[in-house]
């Protein structure tokens, strides 16, 4: 691929320039804004005369700095236990009884499963705050081919004129 740029012309005078702003020891920016031309055009010619190395603008100079955080490894969210307050807490609505477990058939072939009418399973709609006692997840039987219940798929996927409506 070709990158089309435009040649700036390094003349005598340019180079001379910037060899004496480079022996008053600039920065490549300031160099490049005084010249009229990019830093990276700066950087690019000062390796093709081989003027002498720059000290980086990184700072070597062996001063401690503050050490940067550390990622943490394992869990960052505290345990539910510590989060669950010791005098009960009032629950706003019932409790869901609890769900019989459910079991699943080993996967079919893909053939089969565009074949087969997609089987009723309960609607995965989060229902309170992940990580408290009282959350859950909605019972109700899925709409077919979607993961939630009929109510809960008017909220997840609305009507497009609804949508402009609402804009």
């Amino acid at each position: 691929m070709h990158h089309a740029h435009t040649d700036f012309g390094w003349t005598d005078d340019t180079i001379g320039r910037l060899r004496a702003l480079w022996a008053e020891g600039h920065p490549t920016a300031e160099i490049g804004r005084r010249l009229g031309v990019s830093k990276n055009a700066v950087v690019g010619k000062s390796h093709r005369l081989r003027l002498p190395a720059r000290q980086s603008p990184i700072r070597r100079d062996g001063v401690k700095h503050a050490p940067r955080p550390r990622r943490l490894r394992g869990p960052t969210l505290p345990d539910l236990q510590r989060l669950q307050s010791p005098t009960p807490m009032r629950v706003l609505q019932e409790p869901a009884p609890p769900r019989p477990p459910v079991y699943y058939a080993p996967p079919a072939s893909a053939a089969a499963v565009r074949a087969a009418p997609l089987a009723k399973q309960p609607c995965c709609w989060p229902i309170g705050e992940p990580g408290t006692a009282d959350f859950r997840f909605c019972d109700a039987p899925n709409e077919a081919g979607k993961p939630y219940c009929p109510n809960h798929c008017t909220i997840a996927y609305p009507k497009m004129r609804d949508r402009r409506a609402a804009a």
